[in-house]
């Protein structure tokens, strides 16, 4: 064992000291650092995949949109095409409009779904009814849980229906239409359970006052999430439209992802002065143990050790405190993260309610650990301690022996 990692262990004994004491609340300090860093990351991650997976579930992977013109024309035999492609799902000629509704005298302007009735259920994943049936045969209309609520309508109840066309039309007059609540459907998601009704293309399309094609051509594949894959597939796909302008699920959500990103990394930096925080006291408690140490560090000078090895005790000693601190932090977080969901029920009953269901709709509280997030942390921890270790073993490094034997 080299003569600096002896010393700076023997430094770490634990002494009736306040030296001690303040070892002992650094490395606290780096524990809890790491630990919140970690855990809030790991959780923000778990929220993100939860957000991609129910708009995955929702919404087209790929929409094709005309790049000129109203319409996209031949949507069958176009259909037929992209289905034959290897990895496509699903595809769904669409014509998806925002309408007004209203019902006693209640009003709501959501996105409505026009889709053939067969290919409703393998397009949009939200599961089974919450009431009634998703058969969108006749003059039927199935709603969102939360927009249902919000007109005060229910399954067997009949809302009224007004085109769009009704506001840019100046020569022609689109009468409203009454349609029945056949279903209602709730994914999960306040977004989509508030802003979407589903009907029949047919039924859509005489609303929109079109007498053939779509507005889109949505396509749903098995590798929305792996990008090589997922674009060779898109460009499988402009093959056979590329008169048409593809849209992707990440291009189409790019805010929701960017603002996602941004909070993840925001949060992270903020919580980051934590350990910034608990280094400082690694710093402070180097300084009290050099003004303890002063006798010592001038003996040593007296026998011939350089300041070079008088620099590195302490930077071993702060080394030390900073690595003893993240092994604790990653045990503390890997403990907190395997019994998130009881932690969370546990500070409910006692009136601290942290996870409402109602607000988030989930069941349990999402998580994700990601290695290079652990290995980001750590990193980070060292690089402050290191810092925070070089002022104290200079201040050691720099004191004159005599001046030091003397005290």
């Amino acid at each position: 064992m080299n003569f600096p990692l002896f010393l700076a262990l023997k430094y770490l004994k634990p002494t009736r000291s306040v030296a001690s004491v303040i070892t002992c609340v650094s490395v606290l300090g780096v524990m809890l650092g790491v630990a919140v860093v970690i855990i809030v990351r790991s959780v923000m991650t778990g929220f993100g995949d939860i957000w991609e997976e129910k708009i995955l579930d929702f919404k087209p992977h790929v929409s094709l949109v005309p790049t000129s013109g109203y319409a996209v024309r031949g949507e069958d035999e176009l259909s037929a095409k992209i289905r034959s492609i290897p990895g496509v799902t699903c595809v769904t000629p669409e014509i998806d409009t925002r309408v007004l509704l209203s019902h006693g005298g209640r009003v709501l302007a959501p996105v409505m779904l026009g889709v053939d009735g067969d290919e409703f259920t393998k397009a949009y994943r939200t599961g089974s009814p919450v009431a009634g049936t998703f058969d969108l045969s006749g003059d039927s209309i199935v709603m969102g849980s939360t927009a249902a609520r919000t007109l005060g309508v229910w399954v067997g109840d009949e809302v009224v229906v007004y085109s769009p066309k009704t506001l840019v039309a100046r020569d022609e007059v689109y009468l409203p239409v009454k349609w029945k609540v056949v279903g209602i459907f709730s994914c999960g998601q306040h977004d989509y359970d508030s802003g979407y009704v589903v009907a029949s293309l047919a039924n859509v399309r005489d609303l929109m006052g079109m007498e053939n094609g779509v507005l889109a051509v949505h396509v749903k594949t098995d590798c929305p999430t792996d990008k090589s894959k997922f674009d060779a597939l898109c460009a499988e796909i402009a093959k056979f439209a590329p008169q048409l302008r593809q849209v992707t699920w990440r291009e189409a959500d790019r805010e929701i992802f960017n603002a996602l990103a941004v909070e993840k990394n925001m949060t992270a930096l903020l919580l980051s002065l934590i350990s910034l925080v608990a280094v400082f006291c690694v710093m402070n408690t180097l300084l009290v143990l050099t003004v303890q140490k002063t006798p010592e560090i001038g003996l040593l000078k007296a026998l011939g050790f350089r300041s070079r090895q008088i620099m590195k005790v302490f930077l071993v000693h702060g080394m030390i405190q900073c690595g003893i601190g993240i092994v604790l932090g990653l045990l503390a977080s890997w403990a907190v993260l395997a019994n998130l969901q009881s932690i969370v029920e546990w500070l409910a009953k006692m009136g601290l309610e942290v996870f409402p269901a109602s607000v988030y709709g989930l069941a349990a509280i999402p998580h994700r650990l990601i290695v290079s997030d652990i290995f980001w942390v750590v990193g980070l921890v060292f690089v402050f301690g290191l810092l925070a270790s070089f002022i104290p073993a200079l201040f050691a490094a720099s004191k004159d022996p005599v001046r030091a034997l003397n005290q």
